[in-house]
């Protein structure tokens, strides 16, 4: 049964959404992980000291901001906070200062994308053009869809379940906002280090797992972003169980060689999901194997 405040949230979110306090009642362990990760704050407010309204990311990589100029157009502000540097540069994929406008019914999707990217449930426009997400950052019911029939009847209402979708299904299902896989991608663009799925579908990894590899065979989606290369080891090992090396790796990760980071923009460096071997002057592109 929900309490009285479970209902009102209930009642309050979007049709067919309960949002994550109501899934907190039942699952107190993952939404208080979950609650921690860069996912769950994906999007906030901007405090009184930043630019903008709107606050994207939780600040591991960047913050970028964003505010409403008017009926038909919201502002990408020119500068954005680095956690690299502790301070502010030119927004990621501007050219200039000043921010970028973006039509907000923009036919390719646009500021709505970001906004349905970085919360929970329908992103709704007012009539004066004010976007309005349901629910701030990326919640349970991204992952296991809208509860709130399994919320009133947990039975007879089950939640989807990602850890039975095979690699390719996880591997697009993720891409919906971390850039699925395409066959006109570009791999020697160094910002494509960014798009996690797209490079994991290019490594032999993947291709060769039979479906074994996808995004939860290393990240677990209720806890935060491990960051201990050696704690991804055991992963490596499922498939790789007596590695052979050509040179010394002195103890070091299989992430540290095998999936370098790559300086994609100043101030901006990513894990290369294309999982190879890399020589220490390239991490984008990796180097030819005999087998």
């Amino acid at each position: 049964m929900l309490d009285w405040l479970s209902l009102a949230l209930w009642l309050a979110a979007a049709p067919g959404y309960a949002g994550a306090e109501v899934c907190r009642g039942c699952h107190p362990a993952e939404f208080s992980t979950q609650s921690a990760t860069g996912h769950a704050h994906a999007l906030d407010h901007a405090s009184p000291s930043q630019p903008g309204v709107w606050a994207f990311g939780a600040g591991e990589h960047a913050i970028t901001f964003v505010r409403r100029l008017n009926s038909e157009y919201y502002l990408e502000e020119g500068e954005s906070w680095y956690r690299e540097i502790a301070g502010y540069a030119l927004t990621p994929g501007h050219l200039k200062p000043g921010g970028v406008r973006d039509r907000i019914h923009d036919p390719s999707g646009g500021i709505l994308r970001c906004f349905g990217c970085h919360s929970t449930g329908p992103v709704r426009v007012s009539s004066d053009g004010t976007i309005a997400p349901n629910e701030l950052g990326v919640r349970c019911e991204i992952c296991h869809g809208p509860a709130a029939d399994h919320a009133r009847e947990p039975a007879a209402f089950r939640p989807r379940n990602l850890g039975k979708f095979s690699a390719a299904e996880l591997n697009t299902f993720c891409g919906e906002c971390h850039r699925a896989p395409t066959q006109e991608a570009n791999l020697r663009d160094a910002w494509n280090s960014r798009h996690q799925p797209l490079m994991l579908a290019a490594s032999a990894c993947l291709r060769n797992s039979g479906s074994r590899l996808t995004c939860l065979s290393c990240h677990s989606p209720h806890d935060p972003l491990e960051r201990n290369l050696a704690a991804y080891d055991a992963a490596c090992k499922g498939c790789h169980a007596a590695p052979r090396h050509t040179t010394a790796i002195a103890g070091r990760a299989c992430a540290g060689c095998h999936m370098p980071r790559v300086p994609a923009q100043p101030h901006l460096t990513f894990a290369n999901h294309r999982i190879a071997v890399y020589s220490p002057g390239d991490p984008l592109w990796p180097v030819p194997t005999r087998r």
